[in-house]
C-alpha cells in the first residue's frame, strides 16, 4: 500500500479540452515531427494519447546505472535499432519547462522484423518508414505540466503543479 510520503508532486482538476491528430510523413525526425505539432498547434500542457507507425531505425534510451550521476542511475548513450521497425505503441507527456519551451517526454513500444519487443524513452533520430500517427489532448483547468532538471537525481523530471484559478 502506497503511503502519503510516496506522492511527490500531485496537481488534480485538469480537463483535456482538445484531441489534435497528427500523422507524420516518411523521412520526418518523430521527436522533432511532433515537436513540430505541438508548436503548430501551441500545445505545451498535454498527453500523447497513442501512436503507432512503422519506423526506419530507432533510437531510444534505457535507465542505467552512472556512477558520477546523483541517484546513481540515469541515461547513457542510446540503444539503436536499424532497419525497418514496427511502432506498436506510444505514450507521453508534452510539459514546458520555466521558460515555456515544450519538453516532450515520450516512450515507446517496438517490435522488429522477428517480433522482437523492445522499447524506452525516445530520442532524437527516429526516422518515420511509411507514416507514425500520433492522437495528442490538450491539458487544460488547473493542471501545469511543468519539467524541470531534478539536481538530487540528475534527471530531468515530471513536475506537475496546481494552477489556482
Amino acid at each position: 500500500m502506497a503511503k502519503d510520503n510516496d506522492i511527490l508532486e500531485l496537481a488534480d482538476g485538469g480537463t483535456l479540452t482538445r484531441v489534435v491528430a497528427v500523422r507524420l510523413r516518411p523521412g520526418t525526425d518523430v521527436l522533432l515531427g511532433l515537436e513540430e505539432a505541438c508548436k503548430r498547434a501551441n500545445i505545451s500542457n498535454g498527453v500523447i494519447l497513442t501512436g503507432m507507425g512503422s519506423l526506419n531505425g530507432v533510437k531510444y534510451c534505457n535507465p542505467i546505472e552512472l556512477e558520477d550521476s546523483p541517484s546513481g542511475y540515469g541515461y547513457g548513450a542510446p540503444l539503436e535499432l536499424v532497419g525497418v521497425i514496427e511502432l506498436t505503441g506510444m505514450s507521453g507527456i508534452i510539459c514546458h519547462d520555466a521558460e515555456g519551451n515544450t519538453n516532450l517526454h515520450v516512450h515507446v513500444d517496438l517490435s522488429d522484423r522477428h517480433g522482437g519487443g523492445h522499447g524506452g524513452h525516445l530520442v532524437e533520430g527516429t526516422k518515420v518508414l511509411l507514416t507514425t500517427d500520433v492522437i495528442i489532448a490538450e491539458i487544460g483547468g488547473k493542471v501545469n505540466m511543468g519539467r524541470a532538471f531534478d539536481k538530487e537525481l540528475g534527471v530531468p523530471i515530471f513536475n506537475p503543479t496546481q494552477i489556482e484559478v
